[in-house]
Formats: structure tokens, sequence, C-alpha cells
């Protein structure tokens, strides 16, 4: 029942993020959230607090990066819950044309319904090759190297 619960939170707030408002999924974050993406892109981060994250966010939304629910696993007691977000995301240029598809884990941990940190997993390959595309076509947002 948990996990059900979660899922329909995190697909809605993910849909709302797909259109663009990224403060649906933000609210779930605690103040001093801590997020891990590990890798050599320009995504690669280790954040501490809800500020940072919120201008991380804000470069995925810039781009227009398609995020999915595929699984949700929710588990543990309120005070100390565990969530794993199993899912896809992908850019399209304008033409239709795929640029960039991956396949992502998420792995958190929550207290009272704030997410108090979490890390993600993806193909670290992709990431770096969305980061060339960004860069060779001068697209906003583009950006190289780690963060």
């Amino acid at each position: 029942m948990i996990s059900w619960l979660a899922k329909k939170l995190i697909s809605r707030d993910l849909e709302r993020l797909r259109a663009g408002d990224y403060r649906p999924l933000l609210r779930r974050d605690a103040e001093d959230v801590r997020f891990r993406f590990p890798g050599g892109s320009s995504w690669a981060t280790e954040i501490q607090g809800k500020e940072q994250l919120e201008r991380w966010l804000q470069r995925f939304v810039l781009i227009g990066i398609q995020i999915y629910a595929d699984e949700v696993e929710a588990s543990g007691p309120p005070w100390s819950m565990t969530v794993c977000i199993r899912g896809t995301d992908h850019l399209k240029s304008p033409a239709g044309e795929t640029i960039y598809e991956n396949r992502y884990v998420l792995w958190g941990r929550m207290a009272w319904g704030r997410l108090k940190e979490y890390e993600a997993y993806e193909d670290t390959q992709a990431t770096k090759a969305l980061d060339e595309y960004l860069v060779l076509h001068g697209l906003p947002g583009a950006m190289t190297g780690s963060s």
C-alpha cells in the first residue's frame, strides 16, 4: 500500500516536472536534503540543501528532459522510510529525434514525508553524450565537465 501511494505521488510530481514545474517535486524535499548524482558529466553533483537542488532542477526543466517513474518501492516506518524509484528519462529534438535516453534508479531515505537524502544511478556515458550534444548545438543549459 505504501509503495502504491508513493508511486501515485511521485508520478504526479514528475508529470508536473515534465510540464516545466519542478516546485511540487521540491516540496517533498527536506530543507537540508542531500542529493548525489555521480559521474564525470556536467550533471554530476553532490548537493546539500533545497536551494542548491532547486538550481539543479531548474536546469533539468530548461533543457526539457522528460522523466518517468516505472516502479516505486517504499518501506519502513514514517520516521525512517526507504524509497527506490526505477524509471526512464529522455530528451527529444524539436523534430522529434531522440537525443538522449537513459534508465535510472533513485535510492533515498525519507522522514515524515520529506526526502532527506537520495542518490541517482544512471548510465553516466549517456549523460556525458548529452553534454556533448548540448554544447555542440549551443542549446540553453549546455555546460561541460563536473559541476
